[in-house]
C-alpha cells in the first residue's frame, strides 16, 4: 500500500450466519465441517467492496438503513474481520462508533477517561497531559468525579466523544456521532473535526444528513444492500442516494441499475481521459461555470445588466421518479420577463417553471431551492403553506410556478432545484422533483462590502471616540 493511502479495501465481503433457533448454534459447533452449513443460512452484509482513501481526505459513506455502512466501519476499525478480501489501514484510528461502549458504569468519569484513553492507544502520561482539555470539552462539571452510571445519556456520550477526539488520530471514523448534545455542543464537535481535518488526519464519515456530508467531505461512497453502487463527488453521490431513498419501492431496483450504469460510464470516461492525457474534473459544472465566465480583466460595465449565457448549462441534472406530474422549462428571468442566468447582486429576479399534470392531485405545493456548487443548501421556498395548498389540480392541466427573490448571494455559481408535492390516492408524495435543473452565476461587484456567502444587508458605522484617557 502506498504511504499516501490511509485505507485500502480490496474486494471486501462480510457474511454473517443466521440461526433459526438458538440451539442450532450449538449443533453447528458439534457438527463435522461438511455438515455445519445445515444449521444456519448466510446473510451477506457486504459484497465486493473496493476503495482507497488517501491521507488527508474526508470521505462520506451514505446509504439506506441496512446498507452495510456500520459493518464496513467496524471492519475498518478492527472490531469485525472480513469474510473475504484484503484491508490495509495505515495509522492510528479513533472511532466514534458506539460512543462509550468501553466505559465501566461503576467507574467515575475520570477513571473512564483513563480506561478509554488506554484502549484507544494513549499512555497514562499522555492521558494526564490531555485530561484537562478532555474534561473542558465534555463540559460536565463536577460529574467528572461521579460514577458514569449516574450520568444522563447526553453527559455519557459527551465524555466519550471528548476522549475519542483527543487521541490525535491519523484516521478519524465517525458514525452518526455528531447528533449528541445540544446545538452548541454539536457545533463544537463539528469545529473540532474540522480542526482534525486541517491538521492532516483522514476522516471517514457516515451520516444520513446530506448537508453534513456535503459540508465536510471531499468524496462520498453510496452503499446499498451491501454493494458499493457509486463513489464520486459528494454532490453527485447524495443526488443518487436521495433519488433512491424517495423512490417508490417498485422503482428502486431500476434506479440501482441506473446508478450502476452511471458508475460504469464515468469509469470509462476516466480511463479514456487518462489515455488521452486529460484531467477528469470532479465537479464538471464548476468547470463549465469557469469556462463560461467573462474575462475578469473586462471592465465592470460588462456586469451592468443581467444577461443570458447560452453555455451556462448544468451537467449534473438528476430527475427523481415522476408520479403524476412533469416539471418543464425551469429558468430565471428579470422582473420584466427577460431570461437571464448571470445576475447582478442586489437585484430582484423570478424563478419560473411549468408543471404538466397527467394525474389528478390534491394539496399541491410547488417548491424551489438554491444550492452551491458543492451542493450545500442555501435556501428556498414553497408556493404556499400546507393548509393553503391548491386543493385540486386536474389531470391534463398545466400550472406555472413563479418565485420572486432578491439576489443577495456572493459572486459565484449556484444551482436550482424544482419540486412539486401533492396527494394522489390519499398518499402525499413528490409528483416530480429535479435536482440541478438550472444554474446561474452572480456577477462580481466591485462595491461589495458584505463577506461570506449571503449578503445580510449589514450597515456599519465607525465613530471616532477621541483619544483614550490615561
Amino acid at each position: 500500500m502506498s504511504s499516501e493511502v490511509s485505507i485500502y479495501a480490496n474486494s471486501i465481503d462480510k457474511v454473517f450466519p443466521v440461526y433459526e433457533k438458538p440451539h442450532h448454534r450449538l449443533l453447528q459447533m458439534m457438527s463435522s465441517r461438511s455438515a455445519k452449513h445445515r444449521w444456519y443460512r448466510e446473510f451477506t452484509a457486504l459484497r465486493d467492496i473496493s476503495f482507497e482513501v488517501k491521507k488527508g481526505e474526508t470521505v462520506g459513506i451514505v446509504g439506506r438503513n441496512g446498507s452495510g455502512k456500520s459493518t464496513l466501519l467496524q471492519i475498518i476499525c478492527g472490531t469485525l474481520t472480513p469474510t473475504a478480501g484484503d484491508l490495509q489501514v495505515n495509522g492510528r484510528i479513533a472511532a466514534l462508533l458506539e460512543l462509550g461502549a468501553g466505559f465501566n458504569p461503576d467507574f467515575t468519569g475520570r477513571e473512564n477517561v483513563f480506561l478509554n484513553g488506554t484502549v484507544l492507544g494513549l499512555t497514562r502520561q499522555q492521558i494526564e497531559d490531555r485530561f484537562d482539555d478532555i474534561a473542558a470539552f465534555a463540559d460536565i462539571g463536577e460529574f467528572i468525579e461521579q460514577p458514569v452510571k449516574s450520568y444522563s445519556s447526553g453527559m455519557y456520550v459527551r465524555l466519550a466523544f471528548s476522549v475519542a477526539i483527543h487521541v490525535t488520530p491519523d484516521i478519524l471514523v465517525v458514525d452518526e456521532a455528531l447528533a449528541v448534545g445540544d446545538e452548541a455542543f454539536q457545533r463544537k464537535c463539528f469545529a473540532r473535526i474540522e480542526k482534525i481535518r486541517r491538521e492532516g488526519a483522514t476522516v471517514l464519515f457516515v451520516s444520513h444528513s446530506a448537508g453534513t456530508v456535503l459540508e465536510l467531505c471531499n468524496r462520498a461512497i453510496l452503499l446499498d444492500r451491501g454493494e458499493m453502487l457509486y463513489s464520486g463527488s459528494p454532490k453527485r453521490t447524495i443526488s443518487h442516494y436521495q433519488k433512491m431513498l424517495y423512490a417508490p419501492a417498485e422503482r428502486v431496483a431500476a434506479i440501482r441499475e441506473e446508478i450502476r450504469e452511471s458508475t460504469a460510464a464515468e469509469q470509462l470516461t476516466t480511463v479514456m481521459n487518462k489515455v488521452g492525457g486529460k484531467d477528469t474534473p470532479d465537479a464538471p459544472d464548476a468547470k463549465a461555470a469557469e469556462s463560461s465566465s467573462p474575462n475578469p480583466s473586462e471592465s465592470a460595465s460588462a456586469y451592468d445588466l443581467a444577461w443570458h449565457d447560452d453555455h451556462l448549462l448544468p451537467q449534473s441534472t438528476l430527475r427523481y421518479v415522476r408520479s403524476g406530474a412533469e416539471i418543464k422549462d425551469a429558468h430565471l428571468q428579470t422582473i420584466s420577463g427577460e431570461r437571464v442566468n448571470v445576475l447582478r447582486p442586489g437585484e430582484e429576479y423570478v424563478y419560473v417553471y411549468d408543471v404538466d399534470f397527467d394525474r389528478t392531485a390534491a394539496g399541491v405545493q410547488f417548491g424551489m431551492l438554491i444550492k452551491t456548487v458543492s451542493g450545500v443548501e442555501l435556501g428556498g421556498g414553497v408556493s404556499a403553506p400546507a393548509h393553503a395548498a391548491i386543493e385540486i389540480v386536474e389531470a391534463g392541466e398545466r400550472r406555472r410556478a413563479k418565485f420572486r427573490f432578491r439576489c443577495l448571494l456572493a459572486p459565484g455559481t449556484y444551482f436550482l432545484n424544482a419540486g412539486v408535492r401533492g396527494r394522489i390516492d390519499q398518499e402525499e408524495t413528490f409528483l416530480d422533483r429535479v435536482v440541478d435543473i438550472a444554474m446561474f452565476r452572480v456577477a462580481p461587484d466591485s462595491d461589495r462590502i458584505a463577506t461570506g456567502m449571503v449578503d445580510f444587508d449589514i450597515r456599519s458605522s465607525v465613530a471616532n471616540l477621541g483619544h483614550m484617557s490615561a
